[in-house]
């Protein structure tokens, strides 16, 4: 099945989870652009609900489709979060990030009382790191002695060039660089998201484990999985 129409599918299941008056945390990246498109949809149609963006990607697309957003200072608790992810394990723990908004999209995660992660089985690994670096988030200043911190931990970092100029750094919202760290396959990803943690200069690693309790999945030919994390 075409990629679009396998999204499409994916993007109506997932909307079909938001409720008439909900506070939904709403997701950056591809997949979760189609699921903002086809809630966009529902809310011309009449459906009532208020979003939380987690980039300014997504706070733009929201606001073109009348999507009514507040911040996550003004939400609180949100009743449910759907976002993507760039690789999932068999626990539903996460790697995020290749989109650029993992601090904002960790922080309205853990502010959700359920959080969905959506997207394609092919983001299906059996150890995090198989095929995708970890995105971490560092401060500019000083930023290749943080690197280097990094590397001395066995993480391989290399800093993500900022989109059609390799010359420049990409850089957050937040105004953060962002460094892909080659990992290979965890075998502890906790213990390597504490050491990244604790190395000064990192803001945030875009390892999610333990938030989700949901994957809503679409496979190669279009049929609809959902996993649910092991008890």
């Amino acid at each position: 099945m075409e990629r679009e129409e396998r999204l499409h599918r994916l993007a109506v299941a997932a909307a079909d989870l938001v409720a008439p008056g909900m506070l939904v945390g709403l997701g950056t990246g591809t997949t979760a652009n189609a699921v903002i498109r086809e809630l966009g949809a529902r809310v011309a149609r009449g459906l009532d609900f208020t979003g939380v963006a987690t980039s300014r990607r997504t706070a733009a697309l929201a606001a073109e489709l009348d999507i009514p957003l507040i911040s996550l200072d003004e939400a609180g608790l949100l009743d449910l979060g759907i976002d993507g992810a760039d690789e999932i394990d068999p626990s539903l723990d996460a790697i995020k990030g290749r989109g650029g908004a993992l601090l904002h999209e960790k922080l309205v995660a853990l502010a959700c009382a359920e959080y969905v992660l959506v997207a394609a089985t092919e983001k299906d690994v059996r150890q995090l790191g198989e095929r995708t670096p970890l995105p971490v988030e560092i401060v500019p200043f000083g930023w290749p002695q943080t690197a280097d911190r990094l590397a001395a931990c066995g993480l391989h970092p290399s800093l993500r060039p900022a989109p059609g100029d390799a010359s420049a750094p990409w850089t957050t919202d937040n105004g953060g660089y962002l460094l892909d760290c080659a990992t290979g396959p965890m075998a502890d990803p906790a213990s390597i998201a504490a050491t990244v943690k604790a190395t000064p200069g990192v803001v945030e690693h875009g390892l999610f484990l333990g938030i989700a309790r949901m994957a809503l999945q679409v496979d190669p030919d279009g049929n609809l999985i959902r996993r649910q994390r092991p008890e």
